[in-house]
């Protein structure tokens, strides 16, 4: 099973002759964790990704790392994920962190105050409905609502992919006007309100403490991290892609493991006291 996933990952990733001559990521680049924000994205950044999104799980010493950063950084660390919060809370509890969640959907401020959360609309209902017919093309596609998107997961069902976006395409055209964006992943179509992403919420989440005024430092693998990637320039910050050689970064890393292993050593460098 293992070697199947990394041929079908392999076949997502981008090829290396449209990106950059990117170079391991360079530990001298990361600025004193006390003017750093450290912002991740989760499923094949910081976590392996796996056949299903819930069999996914945090490696020993991952929750230990990232408490002690969230420490070092004055809380500046936060998830940036297209998974929802209650999702990010289910995967790490019992450790809450700060985090722009579905897309920039959903934002935690705060770990400490529910009523900093904040929330974009859900779907309407029959749009939704429709949606989630799309599951019903092929065994192994799993549906996952949540709430202001769904998501069409296909890893069990690759060859259904095509079948998937031309259906989501016929709906689109039978609603020119609905307010929807189709986000493209790694063997995932999710389709959401239109007018946020994870680059409004990354540039949401940086005007507010502990984040603002800082150094962000921002590690994604998928298509939906490009608009962070994008924005990172505009706030001095770095990026960097997992498994890809995405264009624009300052660097990369080849797996989670790998992604794991940088932010360890963080903590052992005295440098960045």
């Amino acid at each position: 099973m293992k070697s199947e996933l990394a041929e079908l990952d392999q076949k997502h990733a981008m090829p290396d002759e449209e990106a950059p001559d990117a170079v391991p990521v360079p530990h001298a680049l990361v600025p004193h964790l006390g003017e750093t924000a450290i912002l991740l994205d989760i499923d094949g950044t910081l976590l392996d990704l796996m056949p299903t999104p819930r069999e996914v799980w945090v490696p020993p010493g991952l929750s230990e790392t990232l408490n002690r950063l969230t420490e070092r950084t004055s809380g500046a660390l936060a998830m940036v994920s297209g998974r929802s919060l209650n999702d990010i809370d289910l995967i790490f509890a019992p450790d809450v962190f700060r985090a722009v969640a579905g897309h920039g959907a959903e934002m935690r401020l705060s770990v400490d105050n529910e009523a900093d959360d904040v929330h974009a609309p859900p779907m309407e209902k029959e749009l939704k409905r429709r949606l989630a017919a799309i599951a019903k093309l092929s065994p192994g596609i799993l549906l996952e609502d949540k709430g202001y998107s769904l998501a069409l997961h296909y890893r069990l069902a690759p060859h259904a992919e095509k079948a998937i976006y031309e259906a989501v395409s016929l709906i689109r055209a039978d609603l020119p006007n609905a307010p929807i964006e189709v986000l493209p992943g790694k063997f995932v179509c999710e389709i959401k309100h239109s007018g946020f992403t994870k680059a409004t919420g990354v540039r949401e989440l940086m005007k507010h403490e502990p984040f603002k005024g800082r150094r962000p430092i921002f590690i994604g693998d998928d298509v939906t991290d490009e608009t962070v990637f994008a924005i990172m320039p505009d706030m001095n910050g770095l990026s960097f892609s997992v498994g890809r050689r995405a264009i624009g970064v300052n660097g990369h890393f080849d797996a989670p493991n790998d992604v794991r292993a940088f932010l360890a050593r963080l903590l052992d460098d005295t440098r960045l006291e």
